[in-house]
């Protein structure tokens, strides 16, 4: 993605301007004598409010790149993003600040894939518990191609247009608060640098040995976790065939409005954003979530998510036990083509 034309003007002029300094250099270069081996000077750096224009030097990266000029080697991603790569010689436009926070270009749009699994276990079962090992190699795969781990705070700055992502970026969360999570996923995430949001229902939080406590949900989220809700009960939120407008208000109250006084008591705060039970919502159960105070909703409605997507229907995908890694990749799709004509 690009920025406008007259910016792209002016970065072609740098970069012509940054070449002839280059051949300038070369051309004005001693003779090899007594000073034959040592490294070339670095070209200088054109700088603007927007951009720097510079050439990669011999062990450059990305992330040493943006540690260069951008002060934080996290912001690798805008400079792979804009440029087709970093090799010694070639001119490296780092950007300094976002160039596209809809994600939309001529081609098409960005879409930010949102994962979500259930229970993990040291063999599959069912559909809902993944095997251990599954989970790591889906886990190692998507670090392996690429893709960037984000929140689901950077993913509602983006749908805000707020917040650019990088082009590969996808979100995983995890539903109802098994205690496996801390067995299985947390090991293999904090080793990968991912974070993850635990969607809970508070009914089931310390419910048995298998579920988490307020205590495990309180650790993970000072490690950076996201706990947000789900419900008190895990029921279908929609109005029940002949249920009453009070019978339907004071239902509505225990499973949006309760769980919001039990995360301020346990965690400091209210829930903002809420995965529906099932993926299942109406206009009337929206319209509910939205006067309990969440700001943001999931259905499991299978496709990525573009800037503007509606937030109290977001999407995520579904991740089932039976998946082989091809079948997971098919959830990754960044992109959706739609030409503009």
């Amino acid at each position: 993605m690009r920025p406008s034309w007259t910016r792209v003007s002016a970065l072609g002029l740098a970069v012509l301007a940054l070449s002839a300094c280059a051949e300038l250099q070369a051309r004005l270069a001693p003779a090899p004598g007594p000073t034959a081996g040592k490294p070339a000077t670095q070209p200088a750096a054109f700088e603007s409010e927007e951009f720097v224009v510079t050439f990669a030097q011999p062990g450059d990266t990305a992330e040493r790149l943006a540690s260069r000029f951008l002060g934080d080697p996290s912001k690798a991603w805008m400079i792979e993003d804009y440029n087709e790569g970093v090799a010694p010689g070639r001119e490296v436009v780092v950007p300094k600040r976002p160039w596209n926070l809809a994600g939309v270009d001529r081609a098409g749009y960005q879409l930010v894939p949102v994962l979500v699994y259930h229970n993990i276990g040291p063999q599959a079962r069912g559909r809902l518990v993944i095997a251990a090992k599954s989970f790591e190699e889906q886990m190692r795969h998507l670090k392996a191609n690429g893709y960037r781990v984000v929140t689901l705070r950077e993913l509602f700055e983006f749908i805000s247009f707020r917040h650019q992502l990088p082009r590969r970026a996808v979100v995983i969360t995890f539903d109802d608060g098994y205690k496996s999570f801390l067995d299985y996923a947390y090991p293999i995430l904090k080793e990968l640098g991912f974070k993850a949001t635990l969607f809970i229902y508070t009914d089931y939080v310390g419910a048995g040995r298998n579920a988490m406590t307020w205590d495990d949900l309180r650790r993970l989220a000072r490690d950076g976790f996201d706990i947000q809700g789900h419900t008190k009960t895990h029921g279908d939120l929609r109005r029940k065939p002949g249920e009453s407008d009070a019978d339907f208000d004071r239902r509505m109250q225990e499973e949006l409005g309760l769980p919001q006084g039990l995360f301020q008591r346990h965690l400091g705060r209210t829930a903002q954003i809420i995965a529906y039970p099932y993926g299942n919502q109406d206009d009337e159960v929206i319209k509910k979530v939205r006067e309990y105070g969440y700001l943001a909703a999931f259905t499991v409605y299978r496709e990525g998510n573009p800037s503007f997507v509606y937030p109290l229907r977001a999407h995520r995908s579904q991740i089932y036990s039976e998946m082989t890694l091809e079948e997971f990749a098919r959830n990754l799709t960044v992109f959706s083509e739609e030409r503009i004509r």
